[in-house]
C-alpha cells in the first residue's frame, strides 16, 4: 500500500458566494401579510436584514413572490419556480437554478438583528467538500441561515419532486456542517407573529 500525500482542504473564496434574503413565504402566522414589508420601529423588516448584509457583501438577491417592485429597490429579486409556496426550500431551489455563483447563502427576512460578522463566520467554516453549512445558536439549528453549494441542486430537485419539504431532512442527506454562533444567539431572534413584532418593537 502506497501512502498518498496529504491534500489540504481549501476554504471557500468570499467572492464566490452570493446571498439571498428569503421573503417568499405565506407568513400565515403574520396574518398573511408579506413579512418583509411588515414594519418594525417604522422600517420594513427587509430593510434591517438588507442593511446588515450589505455591510458585509456586495452580492445580494431577494426571493419574493409578491410585491416584487418594492423589493427591487433593495436588490435584484426573483420568485419561486415551484407553485404553492413550498417554504424556504422553494426560494433555495430557485436561487440555485438562477444565480451563477458556486456558493449561495440564505437568510430569512424576519431576523432584524443578524450578526454583523455573519457572512465572514459562515464562509470561513466552509471547505471545498462542504455541501451545506447551517448556523447553530448554541441551543438549536437556525435552518434558514445557511450556505449551499450549487452541487446540491440535483439532490434538492429530487427531494422536492418526492414531495419532501422539511429542510432538516435535506441536511441529513448532504455533507452538512454547523457554524457555531452560540456567543451571538440573540442575533437569530425571528419575528413570526404580530405579538412578537409588538413585543420586540417595545424593547427597541
Amino acid at each position: 500500500m502506497s501512502l498518498q500525500p496529504h491534500k489540504a482542504v481549501t476554504h471557500v473564496d468570499n467572492s464566490k458566494v452570493s446571498w439571498v434574503i428569503l421573503a417568499g413565504g405565506q407568513a400565515s402566522r403574520m396574518n398573511g401579510n408579506d413579512k418583509g414589508l411588515v414594519t418594525l420601529a417604522g422600517k420594513p423588516l427587509i430593510e434591517y436584514v438588507y442593511q446588515t448584509l450589505s455591510a458585509q457583501t456586495d452580492s445580494i438577491f431577494i426571493n419574493a413572490n409578491r410585491n416584487l417592485e418594492f423589493y427591487r429597490q433593495y436588490a435584484p429579486t426573483f420568485s419561486d419556480q415551484l407553485a404553492d409556496y413550498p417554504g424556504p426550500l422553494g426560494g433555495i431551489h430557485a436561487a440555485l437554478k438562477q444565480i451563477d455563483s458556486e456558493w449561495i447563502g440564505f437568510v430569512p427576512c424576519d431576523c432584524p438583528k443578524l450578526p454583523d460578522n455573519l457572512v465572514e463566520r459562515m464562509i470561513s467554516g466552509c471547505h471545498e467538500n462542504t455541501d451545506i453549512a447551517v448556523a447553530h445558536d448554541g441551543e438549536s439549528l437556525q435552518p434558514v441561515v445557511t450556505i449551499f453549494n450549487k452541487r446540491v441542486l440535483p439532490l434538492l430537485q429530487q427531494f422536492l419532486n418526492n414531495g419532501d419539504r422539511k429542510i432538516i431532512l435535506l441536511y441529513k442527506l448532504c455533507n452538512t456542517i454547523e457554524i457555531d454562533f452560540s456567543q451571538q444567539s440573540q442575533g437569530f431572534i425571528n419575528l413570526n407573529t404580530p405579538s412578537e413584532l409588538q413585543q420586540y418593537g417595545e424593547l427597541l
